[in-house]
């Protein structure tokens, strides 16, 4: 059983969660539990522009002597998993690391073993950057390699999409006489 969460209408420099809860149902042992988050479809093989072939939170830009299409829709400011080496404000590179749970594999982040009945929760907390409306697709995996599969109860792939509208405006903040940071829509969307 999975659970997934993202707001559908955001606002740029918006901060934001997408959230994956996944439950295994099943009687064994999940090798290695493991996200896949991808532009527009994680399908095998995806069109031009999509899947793995951008970074992740991310969509290719269709634009002659760019050294790398791929270019963020979102910025990822804490990924799932516990925050290792990579990502601790003294360790170099500094904070924005991919966070514990990267994997070697495009686009993915695994969480380890999961037992039955237990959940994992991959949980990316991202602030929206470009406008428009996109969609990001995810794909769960039971292992990294493997004869592991992840299947839902019915016998198909857990997968999913969320399209989502970003709003050209960013949300106006300010610290009210109290101290308390004030948030109000912007007048334009």
């Amino acid at each position: 059983m999975t659970t997934a969460t993202f707001p559908g209408s955001q606002r740029l420099s918006e901060h934001a969660h997408l959230v994956l809860a996944i439950r295994n149902t099943g009687g064994k042992t999940i090798p290695n539990i493991a996200v896949t988050i991808c532009n527009v479809t994680c399908a095998y093989p995806a069109p031009a522009g999509e899947g793995t072939s951008a970074a992740a939170f991310s969509q290719n830009l269709q634009m002659p002597g760019l050294a790398h299409p791929s270019r963020p829709v979102w910025v990822i400011d804490r990924p799932p998993g516990a925050c290792n080496y990579g990502c601790q404000p003294n360790s170099p590179g500094g904070e924005g690391g991919p966070g514990g749970a990267v994997t070697a594999y495009s686009n993915t982040w695994a969480l380890g073993q999961l037992a039955p009945g237990q959940t994992a929760r991959f949980d990316w907390a991202v602030t929206a950057v470009a406008p428009g409306r996109h969609v990001v697709a995810w794909e769960v995996a039971a292992g990294l390699n493997g004869k592991a599969k992840a299947v839902t109860a019915v016998g198909s792939l857990p997968h999913g999409t969320f399209t989502v509208n970003i709003s050209s405006a960013p949300a106006q903040t300010y610290v009210n006489n109290n101290g308390q940071i004030v948030t109000t829509p912007a007048n334009n969307p």
